[in-house]
């Protein structure tokens, strides 16, 4: 099974951290130099990073705490 996880994480990791819509992709090729690009790019990085480190703040709490 983590077999299965793994291999499908690496296929689609970069996939999905390199997507945008295509109203946004447009605007953003256009421009010369693509810094902006980059910083939407890494701004939604990190707006989609957050939740994640939420949940596994939280699980690991739940974890500890039934742990004990």
């Amino acid at each position: 099974m983590k077999k299965y996880v793994l291999s499908f994480l690496l296929v689609y990791i970069p996939e999905i951290l390199n997507a945008q819509c295509s109203m946004c992709r447009a605007v953003l090729e256009s421009e010369k130099g693509m810094s902006t690009a980059k910083g939407i790019n890494d701004g939604i990085l990190y707006l989609m990073s957050i939740p994640y480190i939420l949940v596994f703040i939280v699980g690991y709490m739940v974890y500890r705490t039934y742990k004990k």
